[in-house]
Order: structure tokens, then sequence, then C-alpha cells
């Protein structure tokens, strides 16, 4: 159902992108283990007093409440960074895999070809939903040899691949908004509006939550409230309905894209 060729250059075309967006997640992710210290978080704790308590707040880092090495990375590393880094890198790859390819006159080349349309779309889905597992496959794998080798023993294997697979069905659900909305419009500047704006007034209003206990309530209008890595971390009752929610938004938005694609005017 797939077409190879396609399916190499769309990921070939990603790989730059991807990789650049990797380096920025190692990055963070070895040095916000070799800040960790297992005996005393009094060097932490002094760090973010000097940062405004709103921003803190914003940023959903839960200060000192955790001691132990995955409580540490759920709070300072998947608390922002795995939300925000990761959604920039979807709202532009989901961007190129249909209504940049339409706006710039190379969807109909593609579709010249011996090509059906679901054939085309599901190549380019297929291709953003790899380049995502990847992401976080590299992401893991990373976390726990550096873990290891700083903190041999501490990290807790299992609640760290936990908090690793509910990250990866919150970027699959925000990459398959950008999908669809990339299915949906032949212009980049309309897919971008919906594909990026949404995501991105998600975030806004995750911080927004943070920064007042009168708009907590808010967060739970945006996807990013089914991703909480220290629910995860602590084995609540409601993660598993909440993975099982990011899989059905991600699978819904991506079978509604596929269809609208199928069926909608192109200008060829």
């Amino acid at each position: 159902m797939l077409s190879g060729p396609l399916f190499r250059k769309t990921f070939k075309s990603q790989l730059r992108i991807l990789v650049i967006f990797a380096a920025i997640l190692a990055m963070y992710m070895g040095v916000e283990i070799s800040m960790f210290n297992p005996d005393s978080m009094d060097g932490i704790k002094e760090m973010m007093d000097m940062l405004p308590q709103q921003m803190i707040n914003a940023m959903n880092l839960d200060v000192g409440a955790e001691t132990s090495l995955v409580g540490f990375l759920g709070s300072y590393f998947y608390g922002f960074i795995v939300i925000m880094v990761p959604m920039i890198f979807n709202i532009i790859a989901s961007n190129n895999a249909a209504a940049k390819l339409v706006d710039s006159g190379a969807m109909a080349c593609l579709l010249s070809a011996p090509n059906s349309r679901t054939r085309v779309i599901a190549t380019q889905a297929a291709a953003l939903i790899l380049s995502n597992i990847l992401l976080m496959v590299f992401v893991t794998v990373m976390g726990i040899a550096v873990s290891q080798a700083l903190f041999p023993g501490d990290l807790d294997i299992r609640a760290f691949l936990l908090v690793n697979a509910g990250a990866l069905l919150m970027q699959l659900a925000v990459s398959a908004i950008g999908f669809s909305a990339s299915c949906l419009f032949n212009e980049s500047r309309l897919s971008l509006a919906l594909g990026g704006g949404l995501p991105v007034l998600f975030l806004v209003l995750m911080m927004l939550s943070g920064v007042s206990e009168d708009l907590d309530v808010v967060r739970y209008t945006t996807l990013y409230s089914l991703f909480d890595p220290a629910e995860i971390i602590a084995g609540g009752d409601t993660v598993g309905l909440c993975m099982a929610a990011l899989a059905a938004v991600s699978v819904v938005l991506y079978t509604l894209g596929i269809l609208v694609f199928r069926r909608k005017d192109l200008p060829l």
C-alpha cells in the first residue's frame, strides 16, 4: 500500500531536521541528568529560587517534589522540554507532509505517477509516524545510557519506559493534528494556522494554568493534560485511560486526514 521510493524520499527530507531536534533533546537530557544529585537537591532548589515563581509554574517544574532520578527527569525534562521541542518538529514535518507539496505544485508530480492519492498520503503519514518513533527511541536509549553511566542503578527503567511511551503517544497526537490540517488545506499558511496554532494554543493554556490557581481548570481543556509524567511514575489509576485517549486521537485524526485528502479538490 505504501510507496517505497516516496517513503525513502520523504523520510530523507525529514532526517536533517529530525537530527537537529534529536540533538536539542539530547543536550537537554544530558544536562538534566548531570544536574541530578541523589544525596541532595539543594543545588537545584537554589538555582530555581533565582527564577520567578510564575515562570517555574508556567514551565510545569515541580521543584523539589522528586528525589528519584526518574522523578527528577519527569519534572525537569518531561514536564516541558519533551512537550515543546517535538511539538515544533511536528508542526514543521506535518505541514510538509501534504499542504506544502500541494502549495508548491510537487503533489501534482507525485500524483501524475502511477500512485493513488491514498498511497501517497498514507506513505506521508507513515514517514511522519516513524520520525516520531525514532525521536523518542533515541531519547529513551540515550536517557538510559547516560543515567547508567553517571548514576548506575538509580534509574527506574520500567517507569522511565512508561513515561517515554506516554510522551510518544502525546507527540503522535500532536502530529496527527498537524497532519489532518495539512490534508485539509491546500495552502501552507492555512495548514500551519490550524495544525501549528492549535498545539501552540494548548501549550500556552497549559502554561497559564500553572501561573494561577484560578486558571488550573484551563489545563484540562488541552491535549497535554493527558500526559502527566508524575502520574505515570506514580502508577496512577488514570494513566492507562489517558494513554488510550492519546492513541485514539492519533488514529482518528490520521485516518480522517487520509479520508479528507482522498476526496478533496486539488489544484492539479
